[in-house]
C-alpha cells in the first residue's frame, strides 16, 4: 500500500474510533407533537401542507426523516383582492411574479401556500399586513440528513419512494395521510369570511407506521462528519460483531435528497452507493488464505525468503518491498503484518485453487451479505467459478486478492466480524422492524441467521496475527493501544488503470472482547 494513502485510511480509522468512544450510546427518544382531534361541521377544503409519511428511525427511535420544520407562507386570497399594493410588496419579498399571483387570487378564494426560508420569514413577520401568515410544517429531509443512500429519496411530483427504504416500504410509509390547512368554504367553494382557517392534522386513530433501522444515529453522524472533514471518496461501515447489526454505513460523496436532478449527470457519482458496490479486494484476502491454511492444516514454512518478487510460470508478482530488495527472511507473523505478496502467493499455490474459492464462499464472498434478502440493493461481488480452468498464475492473483476477485465493503466488514466473533458469521441486517408511533413492534424485519465458518481455534490464530498488524505492521497508525487496542488488515487493490489504486483497512476493536468491526475503503 502507498504509505501516504495507507496513512490516510489509518488516521481515518483512528479518528472515527476516538470520536466514537467519547460519544457512544445515549438514547434520545423522539416524540412528535401530539395530534389534535378536529371536529368540522362545515364544508372544509384541505390544502396539503405535508405528508404524514411514516418516519424512518434509528435503532433508538431517533428519527432519520421529518427531523426539522419548514416555513410555509399562507397568502389570503380574499384579503389581497382588496390590497393589491400590499400584495406587490409581498411578491417582491418572496420573489414571486406579481401578475401571476394576482391572477391566482382572482380565481381562487382559498389561501395560496409557499415554502419560504428563514430570511424571508423574518421579513414577512416584520411587515404590517393582515394578508400573510407563517406556519410550520415538517420537512422530510434537511441538509443534515444522514445515511442518504440507505434511506433513498422521494419523487417530488407524487411523493413516491424512488430508492432505498423509501422505495422498499413505500406502501407502509405513505398510507395516504396528510397534515393540511383547512379552510371553510361554501357550496361554490368560496371562502366563508370571518371563520378563517386552521391546521388540520392527520386523524390520530389512523396510527402511523414507521420503519426502524439497526443504524445508530450518533455513530452514523460521526462517521459522515469525519469522512467529510477528510474529503474522502469511499465507504465506512461499522458492524456489531455479535448481532450482525449494521450500526453505521456511509458512502461519500453523497447527495441532497431535495435536489436529485442536480446529480443525474454528475461525474462524481454521488448517487452511487459505494458501501455495497464491488471492488478489487487486495490484501484483505490474505485473511482467507490464513483461514484456509489453518483449517486444512497446511504446513507453513518457519522461514521464507522474500526478494521483492516471485516468479510464477514466467510472470513476476511484485511485493510492496520490491524497491527495497524484499523483506528478506521472514516467518508467517512478519509476512502477514507486512503484507508480503510472495509469501502468500507461495502459500496460496500450496493450498490450491478450489480450497481457496471454497473458503472465500464460506466467508460470503460471491454472495449477497444479507441485506439483499431484506430487499435492499447490494452487489454480490465476484468469485471465479470453482470448477473453471485455472493456472498457477490465477492462484497467485487470487491469493493476494487481485484478478477476478471482487468484494463490497459490506462483505469485507462481515469477514472481519466473523473472525472477531470466533468464526461465527451472522446475517447482516440494516432493517430492524416496522413500528407504530409508540415504538411498538408491528412486524419483524431482521433476518436472524448464523453459521460457523471456521473453528474458534482458527479464528483465535487469525486474531493474534491481525493484532500484530496494528502493533508493529502496516496498520501501526491504527493501534489504539491506549483505548483497548485494535486489530486489522490493510490492503491496496489495483484497478486496471495506471496509478489508480484503492485502499482498505478492515479491523475490529477493542482487542479483548471485541465489540465492533469496521471497514474503511478509500476510492482513488
Amino acid at each position: 500500500m502507498c504509505p501516504k494513502r495507507g496513512g490516510v485510511i489509518l488516521i481515518l480509522f483512528t479518528s472515527l474510533f476516538l470520536v466514537l468512544i467519547s460519544r457512544l450510546f445515549y438514547l434520545q427518544v423522539y416524540k412528535g407533537e401530539a395530534l389534535a382531534k378536529a371536529s368540522w361541521r362545515q364544508r372544509v377544503t384541505n390544502l396539503e401542507l405535508d405528508s404524514t409519511r411514516g418516519n424512518i428511525t434509528d435503532r433508538n427511535l431517533i428519527p432519520l426523516t421529518n427531523r426539522t420544520n419548514k416555513c410555509i407562507a399562507v397568502l389570503k386570497s380574499l384579503y389581497f383582492r382588496e390590497n393589491k399594493e400590499e400584495l406587490k410588496k409581498v411578491c417582491e419579498i418572496m420573489g414571486l411574479d406579481f401578475n401571476m399571483i394576482k391572477r391566482e387570487i382572482e380565481i381562487k378564494s382559498v389561501p395560496l401556500l409557499f415554502e419560504i426560508d428563514e430570511e424571508i420569514r423574518e421579513k414577512i413577520l416584520n411587515m404590517d399586513t393582515g394578508g400573510v401568515s407563517v406556519i410550520n410544517s415538517l420537512k422530510r429531509y434537511d441538509k443534515n440528513s444522514v445515511a442518504k443512500h440507505i434511506l433513498g429519496y422521494l419523487n417530488k411530483a407524487d411523493g413516491v419512494g424512488q430508492t432505498g427504504v423509501e422505495k422498499l416500504y413505500d406502501d407502509i410509509l405513505r398510507q395516504k395521510r396528510e397534515n393540511s390547512l383547512g379552510v371553510v368554504t361554501d357550496a361554490q367553494n368560496q371562502l366563508v369570511e370571518g371563520i378563517g382557517y386552521r391546521i388540520k392534522k392527520a386523524a390520530e386513530e389512523k396510527s402511523k407506521l414507521n420503519i426502524k433501522l439497526t443504524i445508530d444515529y450518533h455513530m452514523q453522524r460521526i462517521v459522515e462528519e469525519v469522512m467529510e472533514k477528510k474529503n474522502m471518496a469511499g465507504a465506512v461501515i461499522i458492524e456489531d460483531i455479535y448481532s450482525g447489526d449494521i450500526l453505521a454505513i456511509a458512502s461519500k460523496p453523497d447527495f441532497d435528497q431535495n435536489n436529485i436532478e442536480h446529480y443525474l449527470n454528475s461525474s462524481n457519482n454521488e448517487l452511487f452507493n459505494r458501501s455495497v458496490a464491488s471492488y478489487n479486494l487486495g490484501s484483505i484476502f490474505k485473511i482467507i488464505d490464513l483461514a484456509c491454511a489453518f483449517e486444512n492444516e497446511i504446513s507453513l514454512p518457519e522461514e521464507f525468503e522474500c526478494t521483492g518478487s516471485i516468479n510464477v510460470d514466467g510472470n513476476d508478482f511484485k511485493c510492496s518491498s520490491y524497491e527495497d530488495g524484499g523483506h528478506g527472511f521472514i516467518d508467517l507473523e512478519k509476512a502477514f503484518s507486512l503484507s508480503c505478496n510472495p509469501y502468500f502467493i507461495k502459500l496460496g499455490i500450496d493450498i490450491g485453487y478450489r480450497e481457496l474459492i471454497r473458503m472465500a464462499q464460506k466467508f460470503g464472498l460471491g454472495s449477497p451479505s444479507g441485506i439483499l434478502a431484506q430487499g435492499l440493493a447490494e452487489s454480490s461481488g465476484n468469485l471465479p467459478d470453482i470448477n473453471s480452468y485455472y493456472s498457477r498464475g490465477d492462484i497467485a492473483n487470487i491469493s493476494i486478492g487481485q484478478g477476478e476477485i471482487m468484494a463490497t465493503p459490506l462483505q469485507v466488514v462481515n469477514i472481519v466480524a466473523t473472525v472477531a466473533n470466533g468464526g461465527i458469521k451472522n446475517n447482516t441486517n440494516i432493517l430492524d422492524s416496522v413500528i407504530d408511533d409508540e415504538g411498538r413492534k408491528v412486524r419483524e424485519l431482521k433476518i436472524r441467521k448464523w453459521e460457523r465458518v471456521i473453528s474458534n481455534r482458527t479464528a483465535d490464530r487469525i486474531k493474534r496475527l491481525m493484532e500484530v498488524v496494528t502493533r508493529n505492521g502496516t496498520g501501526i497508525e491504527a493501534n489504539l493501544l491506549l483505548w483497548g487496542g485494535s486489530a486489522g488488515k490493510t490492503g491496496s487493490a489495483e484497478t486496471g488503470r495506471e496509478n489508480v489504486v484503492h485502499a482498505w483497512f478492515a479491523g475490529y476493536f477493542p482487542v479483548r472482547n471485541p465489540r465492533y468491526a469496521m471497514v474503511v475503503f478509500v476510492e482513488e
